[in-house]
């Protein structure tokens, strides 16, 4: 005999009505907007517990400074780009409701002449209050969004910051803080370079430089040279050349408890190369340690593809890849002059240093190790 069919059996299941996710609380919301000389790019976070989530994000190239390095103006074309961008930040910003924010610039209005005439004009357009930020202040916040990066056995700490228009290079002591402490100790940069960590066992800054070379102003200063490869080594030497004032490349430094942290597109570009990455993916990417070789094995392969095959490659693309000539060539002589043979890529920057540094002052970080 056949079994018999149970009631409602084929009977289609009753709808189940999935509750729209809860959209943030305005009050815990904070944002950080870096207008650099090639990106404009933006993060909207809430602390959660050491770190943040992130709620919303926006990046666009938006090339400030195309013609700077010649003109030292910032062109008509190039602001209207940029604004163009500020007003898709300034919409997430109102549809989020973020009332907690830093919106800043680097180099190209540091360097422009009508910089601040720039400044005026994204308010008067789109509300937004962008201020330009010091040299000092930049290296700083790249050095605290790498903090959860920083290994406890790190004495010798060098945070390196690529940009498009300048790149800031921090040289770290961490000798007398104990271990568990160091990433905690980069934290509390956020206060100052030289501020007082209170009782607080402190982060040593030794010394700090900003290079008026990034991927963008030192690819300017050799357009005129035909060769790839001639270029990529005027380019390396250059920028070295300008590092001779910077105190560890001044004296032998021990390799033992050396890290090298490096944080920037060039950084992450070479280490997705090096993954053989089909799509980026940033949790492969960030925290990745690789080796000089590993690293050398990645730009030559660069040089042998030539400016046809980079701009081909989907890891780089057209728009990057006369950029990332210039940011490998900062990358290699930095690992020339290092005590070390590692580097740890950071994916992350000034945006996150902005967040932290708001987040860290107000109080709501939870002070556990990272």
């Amino acid at each position: 005999m056949a079994p018999k069919r149970p009631k409602g059996a084929g009977a289609f299941p009753k709808a189940v009505d999935t509750p729209a996710p809860t959209p943030p609380d305005p009050a815990t919301l904070y944002a950080a907007l870096d207008l650099g000389t090639n990106s404009c790019r933006m993060l909207i976070a809430q602390p959660k517990g050491s770190q943040f989530h992130v709620v919303d994000s926006f990046s666009k190239s938006v090339q400030l400074g195309h013609g700077l390095e010649s003109t030292g103006r910032l062109s008509r074309g190039s602001m209207n780009r940029t604004i163009s961008a500020m007003r898709i930040c300034r919409e997430k910003l109102r549809r989020h409701g973020v009332e907690r924010m830093r919106l800043v610039a680097t180099e190209a209005c540091r360097r422009a002449i009508n910089g601040d005439r720039f400044i005026s004009q994204v308010r008067n357009e789109t509300g937004l209050d962008l201020e330009i930020i010091k040299p000092e202040e930049e290296a700083r916040l790249a050095v605290i969004s790498c903090a959860p990066l920083v290994s406890v056995n790190t004495e010798q700490l060098l945070v390196v910051d690529i940009g498009g228009g300048s790149t800031e290079l921090v040289w770290i002591d961490l000798t007398h803080v104990p271990k568990r402490e160091r990433p905690r100790a980069i934290m509390r940069l956020h206060a100052g370079f030289k501020s007082d960590p209170g009782p607080f066992a402190a982060a040593k800054v030794v010394d700090w430089i900003s290079v008026p070379l990034g991927v963008a102003t030192l690819r300017d200063q050799f357009s005129d040279v035909e060769d790839d490869a001639a270029r990529f080594a005027l380019m390396s030497w250059f920028f070295e050349e300008n590092l001779e004032a910077f105190a560890p490349s001044t004296e032998e430094q021990s390799r033992e408890g050396f890290q090298i942290i490096g944080t920037s597109g060039t950084v992450t570009t070479v280490a997705a190369s090096h993954l053989g990455l089909k799509r980026y993916d940033r949790t492969k990417v960030d925290g990745l340690r690789m080796t000089s070789d590993q690293i050398d094995t990645v730009i030559r392969d660069y040089l042998s593809l030539g400016p046809a095959g980079r701009r081909a490659d989907p890891r780089i693309g057209k728009d990057r890849q006369a950029l990332i000539m210039s940011g490998s060539a900062i990358l290699q002589a930095l690992m020339r002059l290092w005590p070390t043979d590692r580097l740890s890529v950071a994916d992350r920057g000034l945006r996150e240093g902005l967040l932290y540094a708001q987040m860290s002052a107000d109080g709501v970080l939870e002070d556990t190790p990272f």
